[in-house]
């Protein structure tokens, strides 16, 4: 069985957490660190940023998956899951702390919206109510 959103958001994921990743490289370049933050205050933005994207989306990529296994992504899925992404990408913006500060805010919001929301259609499609 081919899971059209779930593949999509794992896809988008990795490119995501690739992308996060490069720009924990390039702080690490630039600032001569090796191991750790190296006490520069981006890093440590950086590094949060991509250890709070990988902390969050396998929760969201596995009810994806599961809602979608179980018959009920529906047309609502796939914007979900596209949204959520959005957010990813705001948020790691927004922990740098510069002009796109609020993206840590609004990444953070939908961040927490999709999980729970989610995880309340997962609890409703138990129960026999969808």
């Amino acid at each position: 069985m081919i899971l059209p959103t779930t593949l999509s958001m794992a896809a988008a994921a990795a490119l995501i957490n690739l992308w996060l990743s490069i720009r924990c490289g390039q702080v690490r370049s630039k600032a001569g660190i090796s191991i750790g933050t190296g006490g520069n205050d981006l890093m440590e933005r950086r590094m949060r940023a991509q250890l709070n994207f990988v902390e969050n989306t396998p929760w969201v990529l596995a009810l994806v998956a599961v809602l979608e296994l179980a018959g009920k992504g529906g047309a609502w899925l796939a914007p979900v899951a596209g949204i959520y992404m959005l957010g990813r990408v705001a948020h790691g913006l927004g922990m740098d702390g510069t002009t796109f500060g609020k993206g840590r805010t609004i990444g953070t919001l939908i961040t927490l919206l999709t999980q729970l929301g989610l995880a309340i259609v997962a609890v409703l499609v138990l129960l026999g109510h969808m």
